[in-house]
Formats: C-alpha cells, structure tokens, sequence
C-alpha cells in the first residue's frame, strides 16, 4: 500500500507538472511524514551525499566540454570536413549528419545537447538541398541518441555510481554497440535517400578536402584524446571530463577565436543550468531510493518476480523492455535509472546477466524512450531548432525507432557485442 501511494503521489505531481527532481523528493518527504517514525534530518543529508561523488565530478566537465563544441566553432568545422568528403555520395548529406552526432557524441556525453548542436546545422542544410523536413528531423533526433550510447556517456556515468560497476568498462562496452548502431543508421540513410532520389552535393575538389580537413582536426582529435585518456589509464573518467573542458577552451579560444564575451557567458549560463539539471535529479532519485529501501521495496520485487515460474534471462529482458519502454514516455533516462536499478539490480544478479551487458541494453532503450512522445527530449530539441510541431518530429522519428529496436533486439541476444571489449582490458 505504501508503495502504491509513493508512486501516485509522484504520478500526480508530474501531472501537475511538477519538475522531475522536486517531485521525487516531494513524494518522499510527504511518505516519511506519514510514516511519523523517520528523522526528517536524513533527507537533506541524503541529497547532499548523493552529490558528494568523485565519479558524478564527471558530468559538470562533459557538460561543459560539449556546451563549447556546439558553440565555439568546433562543430562546425567538424561538419563541413565531413561535408567535403562524402556530401557529394546519395544521401550524403545524411552520412554526414549521423557520422557528426557520432564525433560529437563522443565528446559531450548528452543526447539533447548532440541533437541541438547538429540539428541546428544539418537540418536547414538538408531541407536546402531537397531532403524532406521530416526525414531530416527524424534523422537528427535518432542520431542524436548516440550521445548516450558512444562513450563518454552521463547516463553510463550515473548506472556506474549506482550499480557500483568500473565507469572505464561500461565506456569500453558502449564503443562497438555505437559503432554498430552508427552504421545502421548510415546503411538505411543511404537506401532511403536513393529510394526518395534525394540530391547530392556538389563534389569538393581535394584542396577544398585538405583544407576543411585541417580546420577540422583540432575538433576530431577530441574524442582520441579523451578515450586515449582513459583506456591508456592515464587519467580517470572523472580527470578526462577536465581534460576534455580545458582542451575544448583552448581549441575555441586560440585556434578558432569565434567565441565573444557574449558567447562564453552563454556557455557557462548552459553548462550550470544542465549540470544543476542533472545533479539534482540524481539527489531527488536518491533521496526516493531511500524510502523504497528502508521500506524493502526491491527485495520485494525481486521476490514476486523470482516467483515467476518461467521467469528467466529472456523474459527478464522483455519485461524490462517494456518497462523502460512506458517510463521513456514520461521520464528523463537519469530518471529512470536512478528509480529503477535499485529494483532491478538483485533480479538482474540472481539470474546471472552481466551488470554490463544490461547496460548498454538499458542505454538503447534509453535512446528509444528520447524520442518517443510525450517526454522524448530529443523530440522536444529538434521541434524546437526546426521550428516544428512535435508530431511531425516524432513521424520523422518513426522508421528510426523500428531500426533501433531490433539492433536492441541483437544487443541483447549477443552479449559478446558489449561484454569483448571490455574483456580485452582485464
């Protein structure tokens, strides 16, 4: 019963429109007056603690280095090399948007913020040169997901504090899944633009290649620099967001120099209001895991479902889907991981699948949930940028979700796509 009435209360205040963070805390706070034995002290204390992390440290400078990218001149430039070496193939243009959200995924760790500095420069592009807006649009936000798949990631971030698995290999593990769902992407953009007869782009001669090219590589080493970083064991997740920051600043500041005063209080404006964002999600999320386990929620849970007679690592993964599925619709991925993998993580350990693997299964239902309605954020970015309804986004979406469903479909059914790589380092 008292679980029934935590989760309505946090149903009925999201209803309200009540942000995700204060809600969470809301809810328990008003369980914990009710239930009249519990010191009201712990909540705050519970909300600072959950901050006071090493590993969460991580996130503020992904943040920040991805804020740059987008408006420092390095995505740009980024785009328009990609632009000058595959523009001019059918359906060039799509390559070269879903190739950039996999660069700049690479670097910023955030969907929203992928979709946001590429959408605002391929989209009008790709309308320009005869693709339609709603492919465009749908091609953007899919792509966009990446930013939670292709290490640095801060939803992996998050699963690794709560779980309590090494942050290093959950970065390994989402590498050939990213690749592997990058690649499907560009293999459907290429047969759908033939189908459609979408234009190419004129060819660029080689000088204008080596040219774009060269502006192009101080942004392109970025994502070597932050992976080489941490795979080398040269610095830690935490060291390399840092790395990645300053980098990115002197990058913007002294081989780019198209970042005014104006610009850099803008970056810093975004970078605290997403970082704030985040971090008091994850306090809100804990300071609710805190009730459900004084209460014995999870344990429960596990129980129930363990007394499934058929319960086993399919159906686990279905019902899981599923789950993650409806959540996506209302919830932000941090959200959803914070809520549910204090529930999931003793099934998921009783029946023997790999905390990794999971992972990156969980991540790919993430990018699903960030562009289904009515919560999808990405959807919400590029309806934005477009100047578009959010149902014409999502239309645009919709090839994309099916393609990305059954590539879930063969994470999940072949482990050894997440779990080599990561193997190869122990």
């Amino acid at each position: 019963m008292e679980t029934i009435l935590l989760f309505s209360t946090f149903a009925i205040l999201l209803l309200l429109r009540i942000p995700i963070a204060v809600a969470l805390i809301a809810a328990t706070t008003f369980m914990f007056w009710l239930d009249g034995s519990f010191n009201m002290w712990t909540i705050p204390q519970k909300i600072f603690t959950s901050m006071n992390s090493v590993t969460l440290m991580a996130i503020p400078g992904f943040v920040l280095a991805g804020t740059i990218i987008a408006k420092g001149g390095i995505a740009k430039y980024l785009i328009n090399s990609l632009r000058a070496w595959i523009g001019h193939i059918s359906g060039g243009l799509s390559v070269v948007t879903i190739v950039a959200c996999a660069f700049f995924a690479a670097i910023s760790g955030s969907s929203p913020a992928t979709a946001a500095a590429i959408g605002s420069i391929m989209v009008p592009a790709m309308v320009n040169a005869g693709y339609s807006k709603r492919y465009a649009m749908g091609l953007v936000a899919a792509s966009g997901t990446l930013g939670i798949l292709i290490p640095p990631s801060i939803p992996l971030i998050v699963y690794g504090v709560v779980t309590e698995q090494s942050i290093g290999a959950l970065f390994m593990a989402g590498v050939i899944p990213g690749i592997g769902l990058t690649l499907c992407l560009v293999i459907y953009s290429i047969i759908y633009s033939r189908i459609k007869g979408y234009g190419k782009l004129e060819k660029a001669s080689w000088s204008e290649r080596i040219q774009a090219s060269r502006k192009a590589i101080w942004g392109a080493f970025l994502p070597v620099l932050i992976l080489g970083c941490i795979y080398t064991g040269t610095t830690t997740p935490t060291e390399a967001s840092i790395v990645s920051a300053v980098y990115a600043v002197i990058v913007s500041l002294l081989v780019y120099k198209e970042t005014s005063l104006q610009k850099w209080k803008e970056i810093i404006n975004e970078s605290i209001g997403i970082t704030a964002m985040i971090m008091l999600i994850i306090a809100g999320a804990m300071t609710f895991s805190l009730f459900m386990t004084q209460e014995q929620i999870p344990q429960a849970l596990a129980e129930k479902m363990m007394a499934i007679e058929s319960l086993n690592i399919l159906l686990f993964f279905v019902l899981t889907a599923i789950l993650f599925f409806i959540l996506g619709m209302f919830l932000e991925s941090s959200s959803i991981m914070l809520i549910t993998l204090p529930l999931l993580l003793p099934i998921m350990l009783s029946l023997g699948i790999n905390p990794i693997h999971f992972a990156i299964v969980m991540i790919i239902n993430m990018e699903i949930a960030q562009i289904t309605p009515p919560v999808g954020l990405n959807l919400f970015v590029i309806g934005g940028v477009a100047k578009s309804k959010l149902n014409e986004v999502f239309k645009g979406c919709i090839p994309f979700i099916v393609i990305m469903t059954i590539y879930m479909v063969i994470v999940m059914a072949w482990p050894e796509l997440s779990l080599w790589l990561p193997k190869q380092q122990s």
